[in-house]
């Protein structure tokens, strides 16, 4: 499927709390730790991105700066301020600066889960805790990865980065790649980001991205609506996206409940495969049943092979829309009040948590 939903941004799993003077800065931790070849990748790049960083207003002021850098600049400045007074955001939660990366992509996450459960793969970090997914700024190193899950017997998925935040750890820039995103996708992604550095429950990845992109979605339409009115041609755009989405998601929820009724079932091992794979056929048909995908693209759809991975990597991001809805309300439609309320969630169980997402997987 041709990305039926955003490109949503993922924090970095390894985060430093202290801006360094010098490039050594990351050594000394990255080697008193654990892993050491990861965490000096990352350490690697992260630092290469914040040293090569430089202030968007600076940006600004060069002669020879073309029009679209400019418009795109402008934009994430104008959203930044916006998210600070209007959403009541952190402000340390980056889009200050902007950095030239000499690749296509940001970088890419492996995930995984279980063959036959609908149960993510996880990896543990230091203030992420546990999270479904670990990232790399090379392709080759999450293709290995992916390749020993996948002979391990895990459902897998390489995905592009959109995004992520290091949680107010680092003021985080706006990267080169991302200024190729439509202009409300962009927006989107200073609220959802500064959203991350806003509340953060180390550990709980579903409340953490169900609560940035619901922040991401109601910051797009209020917006809008503020800078250009209810008839705003890139309002227009979100809404038809997310009424599109809504449909995909409805979908991908209905099943996923089929699949989780297989595995709980008690027939045997090699007739739940055969099973799952008859339901990832009977998915894929619907989708083009609904138009999801379009038409020039449907050969290539149907092709790809989907698998548990997809699914719960979908759904993890917009869990419990309605009942955010209701604690906005409930807040007086006040962010600051709502950022609160979200931090009070923190405070519940586990299966609290889901229970207040609705979240059945």
């Amino acid at each position: 499927m041709p990305k039926p939903l955003p490109l949503l941004p993922i924090p970095l799993p390894c985060r430093i709390k202290k801006i360094p003077r010098n490039f050594s800065f990351l050594l000394i931790p990255l080697f008193l730790s654990g892993c050491l070849p990861y965490l000096f990748h990352l350490g690697k790049e992260q630092s290469s991105i914040i040293l090569g960083r430089e202030k968007i207003e600076e940006i600004l002021k060069h002669k020879g700066l073309d029009s679209q850098t400019k418009q795109k600049l402008n934009l994430i400045r104008e959203a930044r301020i916006f998210a600070i007074g209007e959403l009541a955001l952190n402000e340390k939660g980056g889009f200050e600066y902007y950095t030239k990366l000499e690749r296509e992509e940001i970088g890419w996450n492996v995930s995984a889960s279980e063959a036959l459960e609908l149960k993510s793969y996880t990896w543990w970090f230091p203030i992420a805790g546990t999270v479904p997914y670990k990232g790399f700024f090379e392709k080759e190193m999450a293709v290995s990865l992916e390749k020993e899950l996948k002979a391990e017997g895990f459902d897998t998925r390489i995905r592009p980065i959109g995004g992520y935040s290091t949680l107010g750890w680092f003021s985080d820039p706006v990267l080169s790649p991302q200024l190729k995103w439509p202009d409300y996708r962009l927006v989107g992604l200073v609220f959802h980001e500064m959203a991350h550095a806003t509340a953060y429950l180390p550990g709980d990845s579903i409340l953490n991205e169900s609560y940035a992109s619901y922040v991401e979605e109601k910051g797009i339409e209020l917006y809008y609506t503020k800078k250009e009115g209810e008839k705003s041609a890139n309002l227009e755009k979100f809404r038809k996206d997310k009424t599109r989405r809504a449909v995909t998601l409805d979908l991908l929820k209905k099943y996923a409940e089929e699949l989780k009724t297989l595995y709980a079932s008690p027939i045997e091992t090699e007739q739940k495969r055969i099973q799952k794979n008859l339901i990832m056929v009977q998915f894929k048909e619907e989708v083009i049943q609904k138009k999801l995908v379009p038409e020039e693209k449907s050969k290539e759809f149907l092709a790809r092979e989907w698998n548990n991975e997809d699914f719960l990597g979908a759904l993890r991001y917009h869990s419990g829309e309605v009942s955010f809805e209701s604690l906005f309300q409930k807040s007086d439609n006040n962010f600051q009040k709502f950022h609160e309320e979200v931090k009070k969630l923190f405070d519940l169980s586990e299966e609290e948590r889901k229970k207040f997402l609705n979240q059945t997987l």
